[in-house]
């Protein structure tokens, strides 16, 4: 595949999640966005529309990390950037291949409150996120050095911003799904962290592509030959 074909893929994949949770979000008989956080969507009969949702999004994104690594090598962020988008890719394949366990009354007749089953597939479900939420906020900060080293302030900011965000999402639902009184905030809060985690990174990779096109990064690879 060319270089703009493989960051094509991940310029949609953050779209092509993002629209297929909303439309099984408001399609799957008993499931309540405001209540049942999006990994829930696995399970079931048409739990297997998520996991292919999961793992497609994931092998987008792990094809956007080849063209990001062949457009900005070997200047600033053109090593580690596509190495942790990788990364997140490979993540979502784990989260999908390794569905979580039902919680919060979903499927119908699982516990009331936060899974409590500690099967293998629900904990390496755990395990993926992690990585996923790890690789994505490192990438924040090595993308934003490489804008600042080409003088790009506001993709910088932008970065730095996000990678800041995405962690505190995640502390502040962990806190929310301890207390387990109301799921609804712990929904909405990861519904929150895919839409601006997955957006970043598909709109860092639509940027390397533009500038790939523009011919921007001939100077990277000039001074770093």
């Amino acid at each position: 595949m060319s270089t703009r074909a493989l960051l094509r893929c991940g310029v949609v994949a953050g779209p092509f999640f993002i629209l297929a949770v909303l439309v099984q979000d408001y399609t799957r008989p008993g499931f309540d966005p405001r209540r049942h956080a999006l990994s829930l969507l696995s399970l079931g009969d048409l739990g297997w529309i998520q996991i292919a949702t999961f793992v497609t999004t994931g092998l987008l994104y792990a094809a956007g990390a080849l063209g990001l690594r062949r457009a900005l090598r070997p200047g600033p962020a053109g090593t580690w950037g596509p190495l942790l988008i990788g990364t997140f890719g490979l993540g979502l394949v784990g989260a999908g291949a390794f569905p979580t366990a039902p919680g919060w009354g979903y499927p119908q007749g699982a516990p009331p409150g936060v899974p409590v089953d500690t099967s293998v597939s629900h904990v390496l479900h755990g395990v993926s996120f992690f990585v996923v939420l790890i690789s994505l906020v490192a990438a924040c900060f090595v993308f934003a050095r490489g804008w600042a080293a080409r003088g790009a302030r506001g993709w910088t900011i932008f970065c730095v911003v996000v990678g800041t965000a995405l962690p505190v999402i995640y502390v502040l639902a962990g806190v929310l799904s301890d207390r387990g009184a109301d799921p609804q905030p712990f929904s909405l809060l990861l519904r929150t962290l895919a839409l601006t985690g997955w957006s970043w990174a598909s709109l860092v990779t639509l940027r390397v592509m533009n500038m790939a096109a523009d011919g921007h990064l001939r100077a990277d690879h000039a001074r770093n030959p």
